[in-house]
């Protein structure tokens, strides 16, 4: 039974050595010795007004192993009570705070197990202080934050962040989600995700997992060489291993193991799906999942001694001198340089190839998580069967297309070195999908904004984004629920312009998903959207339906799975945000949810389904 500690601010120093009754007078010592330490915090973070810390509701906190309680203190601002907390060698710390009526506690990973090496398999250990996120050539700047502290990049990296919401009876194992970060596999990390606030304003409780697993070319260097060296898909391996550790360890912080999400956006929804291909995998590590604005038919996945994949290994080799050497030196002079040297050739070589699916250090066919193309994957049947919640928004390719696109030529161009094999027939085909403005002033592809762009660029991120976004998460749809036996499938469609230049664009849909502040503050109609959304997710999160939880959105529209139901709803789609363009100037409202037969862009996906049977190697 865990009792109140009550702790004047006189007698804060002097008894601070009292916390070790909570688990025991073993740690007494301990207490002692750590006391500048503690000390130190208590400067840092405690308020002078505060004369009592009650920690009556940490029942939960003796269920993890190992763990004692180095330091309680207080946030001004709300009250709240935040309890660090190390494991026996360290290396995790709670944190407690309010978020609106909530309150919960983030288990901080500070570390991983050393690897042995650049490119060894990696472990999750919360063993000692280790990395912020693993290093990437990031789209903005990261900031320190709140929940995981200071902002800094390394190859030790490997971390694990678990948040528990307040409150809960500690022998009731809640839902689990797991976070798994986005960015092209070269970028991004779990404090893109604000997983506390989903969390916190969720009406049923569940437990967050965010983790990093390693990108560039420290996660997705694959050639020929490391696949002799059985190296391919470092960061597909990473996501598993810390599924591994959820399904070891989460049963110590009150989550069920046998109820985990995995979730993510852009290449982390793409890594979601070659996980769910993946027939191999013999453990079940998780039981539904969440795919925003990616599939993993999207991009190309090649062979690992494929031509694409070889010519930006030689120029990494280049950049780092250890080209016209034996085969068998390669690696280990790779793995004697300094790690900054290892990153920045790889985020060089990813520099050069980008905007466009052609980037380097991707995902390939290993025998093993990616044992087939994904198409074949799912033509088989042969898949872990998950309930499944996927979608895109309108404007996906908007970030990834030259702005400067000016002539028919640009356009053209640009897909023939985006996709090699496409022949003059489906060039063709292309142009009469997408008309030509300069050619047809009936397209909708005229430019009509007073923006400082290009007149074929409306067409060219519209055509991008269907190809490598919109149309692989339908086939997603379509195919996870090809038979009647299937598990749900359930799709969406962001629609809520943001800006003038880039509409919907890839990504928008997290903030509101996750109910961020930054959001919903912005006008009630805002506030509708994201909390429609949110109470979406979290009900699927919880219990596999969106429309299971109720709470202050129990009116909004039913959701009903793609396929999975029969008469005149099957295939629909859930629409957010439609005709709403409050942030980029306009005045319109919209329409916050509505479900609807949506037809856009089948034309067009029939195209580019096409293209994924149509491989350039």
């Amino acid at each position: 039974m865990v009792e109140k500690l009550h702790i004047t601010s006189e007698e804060r120093m002097q008894n601070l050595h009292q916390t070790v009754h909570f688990v025991g007078s073993k740690y007494k010592q301990y207490i002692q010795k750590r006391n500048d330490q503690v000390i130190k915090r208590i400067g840092r973070h405690s308020h002078d007004g505060g004369d009592t810390i009650h920690c009556d509701d940490l029942k939960w906190l003796p269920l993890a192993p190992k763990v004692w309680i180095k330091l309680i203190k207080m946030t001004p601002e709300t009250g709240a009570y935040t309890v660090i907390v190390r494991a026996e060698k360290g290396g995790v710390l709670p944190r407690h705070r309010h978020i609106g009526s909530a309150e919960i506690y983030v288990i901080r990973g500070d570390g991983k197990h050393p690897q042995t090496g650049h490119f060894a398999q990696g472990d999750y250990v919360l063993e000692r202080k280790g990395a912020s996120r693993c290093p990437g050539k990031q789209l903005v700047p990261f900031t320190d934050d709140e929940w995981l502290g200071p902002d800094w990049e390394s190859e030790d990296c490997l971390t694990i962040n678990v948040y528990r919401p307040r409150g809960h009876a500690a022998e009731k194992k809640l839902p689990v989600a797991v976070m798994i970060p986005g960015g092209a596999f070269n970028r991004g990390a779990a404090r893109m995700h604000n997983t506390p606030s989903m969390l916190a304003w969720s009406e049923e409780p569940w437990i967050g997992v965010s983790m990093q697993y390693r990108i560039g070319v420290a996660g997705g260097m694959n050639t020929a060489l490391t696949k002799k060296e059985g190296l391919l898909n470092l960061g597909l391996k990473d996501m598993y291993v810390a599924l591994e550790w959820v399904q070891k360890n989460i049963a110590a912080f009150g989550g069920d193991p046998d109820d985990v999400t995995i979730m993510g956006l852009s290449a982390a929804a793409h890594g979601i799906g070659h996980l769910i291909m993946d027939v191999n995998q013999k453990k079940t590590l998780f039981h539904k999942a969440i795919m925003d604005s990616g599939g993993h038919t999207a991009r190309v996945v090649h062979a690992p001694e494929s031509r694409l994949n070889e010519a930006h290994f030689e120029e990494f080799l280049q950049l780092t001198g250890c080209n016209n050497r034996p085969e068998h030196e390669i690696l280990p002079c790779l793995r004697a340089l300094p790690s900054s040297t290892i990153i920045e050739s790889g985020q060089k070589v990813y520099e050069k190839s980008n905007p466009s699916v052609r980037w380097a250090w991707q995902p390939v066919l290993d025998g093993d998580i990616i044992s087939r193309r994904p198409i074949d994957a799912w033509k088989s049947g042969n898949w872990n069967k998950v309930p499944i919640l996927t979608g895109s928004a309108h404007n996906e390719g908007a970030m990834y297309v030259p702005k400067t696109a000016s002539t028919p030529e640009d356009f053209d161009d640009f897909f023939r070195t985006l996709l090699p094999q496409l022949s003059h027939r489906d060039i063709a085909e292309l142009n009469e999908l997408y008309p030509d403005p300069s050619k047809n002033p009936d397209s909708e592809y005229v430019e009509t904004r007073p923006l400082d762009i290009g007149p074929q660029y409306k067409r060219a991120e519209a055509a991008y984004g269907h190809y490598a976004y919109t149309c692989p998460v339908r086939q997603t749809a379509i195919w996870g629920s090809k038979s009647p036996s299937d598990p749900p499938v359930y799709l969406y469609h962001w629609a809520l312009n943001k800006t003038a230049l880039y509409g919907a664009n890839h990504g928008d849909q997290m903030r509101y998903q996750t109910y961020n502040a930054e959001v919903r503050s912005i006008s009630p109609k805002q506030e509708e959207i994201a909390g429609l959304m949110h109470a979406y997710a979290t009900s699927f999160i919880v219990h596999g339906d969106p429309n299971k939880i109720k709470g202050k959105f129990e009116k909004r529209p039913q959701w009903l799975a793609f396929a999975g139901e029969k008469g005149k709803e099957a295939g629909k789609t859930m629409i957010f945000g439609e005709g709403n363009d409050e942030r980029a100037g306009g005045s319109s409202l919209g329409t916050a949810a509505q479900f609807v037969d949506y037809k856009w862009a089948e034309k067009e996906c029939d195209f580019w389904w096409k293209q994924t049977e149509n491989f350039e190697d």
